[in-house]
């Protein structure tokens, strides 16, 4: 074989074996979507008690990230057609700025996601596997460990379908930012992660969430404020009719609240408060119906605050994870404390610290 014949040959050699190469690239990106989209179904289809499905997966090679459309998970046993999760859309990313601290984190953007809870589907009481056989099959879509997390209008609710009417207690336009789950802007505080949140509440209330946190712990410890202001009480009248035959004609609904857990350890409290409230007068109701009506307007009157027209009371909770209480009494202190003492303000009262729930959990420990 002469020399450019040789030539010739490992010219076309020099050129196919790129074109090869360049084949099975692109054979390989036009698969990967549908391998991908399989292995998550699989992954869904697999836990226990549930099922679950996407539409469609689309992969960014360029950005590190695969975007999940329509995920959708729900009881197998569920009476209605109503999803469990339903996540519009999610997108699951290497976070680039991480690689250069030496980290290979990945950061997620859910957009529109909704978690509604139908009662009558959860007709047993979950337990903690079922709890972790979900939440365990969603973070494994995840290869890598999350560090940012962003909900942008989001949704959550509780549904009472066979209440009459139905019951849906909901949050919609949740907005959620929580940062460097996974610590990698190393630093000296106990707390590293940031948790921010705001929402839409039933009856058009404001939700605001404040917080930081330790997510890097087996039991997460945390410092976490909460306010839900100036939501409309009727809203709520297909709930407090149904549980406890009450109506409101008007006033608004208030809830502040501060949680801090340490080591396992739970320090916080719940402040209710109704402001310029009145019951609806039901003239046709039985006399049971009605008496129970006169003994909520009694108390209605006995516990209300004359200066600022406020029902409140401040209810402390306390104590380890497996075993938390509240306090009777001084809940029942604090509606007399409101009514006759000093009103409580619409605001968080921040008298609850990390370091309270450090100090009772080192108690905890010291008692072993």
């Amino acid at each position: 074989m002469d020399i450019k014949v040789k030539r010739r040959i490992y010219k076309k050699k020099r050129y196919i074996v790129p074109i090869i190469i360049i084949a099975l690239l692109v054979l390989s990106r036009i698969l990967l979507p549908y391998i991908v989209k399989t292995y998550v179904n699989k992954v869904l289809a697999d836990i226990p008690g549930y099922y679950g499905h996407v539409n469609d997966i689309d992969i960014s090679l360029i950005r590190g990230a695969y975007v999940i459309d329509n995920l959708y998970l729900n009881k197998l046993d569920a009476g209605t057609e109503v999803p469990f999760l339903n996540f519009e859309k999610t997108d699951i990313s290497i976070e680039w700025k991480s690689i250069f601290k030496g980290k290979i984190v990945s950061e997620i953007i859910m957009t529109r996601p909704e978690i509604i809870y139908v009662f009558e589907d959860q007709k047993e009481e979950p337990t903690d596997a079922d709890f972790d056989d979900w939440t365990k099959a969603l973070t494994d879509l995840v290869p890598i460990d999350i560090n940012n997390l962003e909900i942008i209008n989001g949704k959550v609710a509780f549904v009472e379908v066979t209440a009459e009417p139905t019951i849906d207690l909901h949050m919609d336009k949740l907005n959620l930012q929580a940062t460097n789950l996974r610590n990698i802007v190393q630093n000296e505080r106990t707390l590293p992660s940031d948790l921010h949140a705001t929402a839409v509440s039933i009856g058009n209330g404001e939700f605001k969430m404040e917080g930081k946190m330790n997510l890097v712990k087996q039991i997460p410890d945390m410092d976490v404020s909460f306010s839900l202001e100036n939501a409309s009480v009727t809203a709520l009248n297909d709930f407090t009719n149904h549980y406890a035959g009450i109506d409101f004609a008007e006033g608004n609904f208030n809830l502040f609240s501060e949680l801090a857990i340490a080591d396992g350890y739970l320090k916080g409290y719940i402040k209710p408060l109704l402001k310029d409230s009145k019951l609806i007068s039901k003239e046709q109701d039985k006399f049971f119906d009605t008496l129970w009506e006169g003994f909520v307007g009694f108390f209605k009157f006995i516990l209300k605050n004359k200066g600022n027209n406020t029902l409140a009371t401040k209810v402390p909770i306390e104590g380890d994870l497996t075993n938390v209480n509240s306090k009777v009494w001084p809940t029942v202190w604090n509606a007399f404390k409101n009514g006759w003492v000093k009103a409580f303000k619409n605001v968080v009262d921040d008298d609850i610290t990390f370091k309270d729930a450090e100090v009772e959990a080192d108690k905890k420990e010291d008692k072993k």
